[in-house]
């Protein structure tokens, strides 16, 4: 809590990079041994899906390493798997700064950052290399259209990340969901998105492939995407997506409008996340990997979602207000239930 304590002081975006150097040192040998003897997950948290062993079910969700750059560090921390990016095929600066807002009250973040990242295979070069590691932990690779590309060639840019990138993953993501790349979203209509997640599925090859949607979606439209994702082979969806929706928020309004556009994540999330899950799970067949993101704080709410069909949880917000033993206090949580 200290360390959360000392980094709310900086502008969030700032924070961010500077505990992410805390991360990365805790992924480097000696401190890494060390760390590990305190954070490694129980025996009993090994969880199989998509034909990988996952040390805990509980891994971060995309959106906290873009670049691929703390994963040992993450790894080190206790997460089952970092799910890197998203990763644009070509490089870009995201939108102009300052795009990340805290909403202390509501344990929230708003964030418009827009893909910001080096791109494909400057990323690709350090994956490459974290693969060879015995200590790391799963990598997910989580894939976006870049932003100078237009909507309606984004498939090939698509494939063109999936294609680099694929191979060095150990599952891939397709993301049509953010809120924060103009036209993203449209991909996510069925007409549209078939078409993409059959030509990604293509250039993936054994690589499952799991598509990422958005929460503001009406409940109709997420059982038709789950539907599809079923009928195309794909091994799994990830709901959800950081909302659009500033309902039900606690925070003062003119802090909230201040932030303006964005999308919002964490506790003011969790009830929706969870209905979206609860609908993908009936829409597709016991074996499907079904991840769950959004709104997820304690072990408790780890349990909550995995009694609800997940297959694996991931968080992200509340990294940022419970510090970096958050996945210790949560996989040492879920032994103890």
């Amino acid at each position: 809590m200290l360390f959360s304590a000392v980094l709310s002081r900086f502008d969030p975006e700032t924070a961010h990079h500077l505990g992410m150097w805390v991360i990365r040192a805790a992924g480097v040998r000696p401190f890494a041994n060390v760390v590990r003897r305190i954070t490694r997950p129980a025996p009993s948290l090994r969880t199989r899906a998509l034909g990988i062993d996952f040390p805990s079910p509980f891994g971060v969700a995309a959106g906290f390493d873009k670049d691929a750059v703390g994963v040992l560090g993450l790894g080190a921390l206790g997460f089952g798997h970092v799910e890197v990016g998203t990763l644009t095929a070509i490089p870009q600066d995201g939108n102009p700064r300052p795009r990340l807002f805290r909403l202390i009250p509501d344990r929230a973040v708003i964030n418009r950052m827009g893909f910001n990242n080096g791109g494909a295979d400057a990323a690709a070069a350090r994956i490459s290399r974290l693969r060879r590691r015995r200590d790391r932990p799963v990598i997910g690779i989580n894939i976006g259209k870049s932003r100078v590309v237009d909507v309606a060639d984004a498939t090939a840019d698509y494939v063109r990340s999936a294609t680099r990138l694929a191979p060095l993953a150990d599952y891939l993501a397709v993301n049509v969901s953010s809120p924060n790349t103009p036209g993203l979203r449209t991909l996510q209509a069925v007409e549209t998105l078939a078409p993409l997640l059959r030509a990604v599925k293509d250039a993936a090859g054994a690589t499952p492939l799991l598509v990422k949607i958005a929460p503001d979606l009406d409940d109709d439209e997420v059982g038709a995407i789950a539907r599809l994702a079923v009928e195309l082979g794909l091994d799994g969806l990830i709901a959800t997506n950081t909302t659009l929706s500033r309902a039900g928020l606690v925070t003062a309004p003119a802090v909230v409008e201040a932030a303006g556009a964005g999308g919002l994540s964490g506790a003011p999330l969790r009830a929706r996340s969870l209905e979206v899950l609860r609908i993908v799970r009936d829409a597709v067949p016991a074996e499907f990997c079904v991840i769950s993101v959004g709104g997820v704080e304690s072990a408790a709410d780890v349990r909550e979602r995995l009694d609800a069909g997940a297959t694996l949880v991931q968080g992200y917000t509340a990294f940022l207000y419970r510090g970096p033993l958050w996945a210790r206090q949560i996989n040492r949580a879920l032994v103890r239930d």
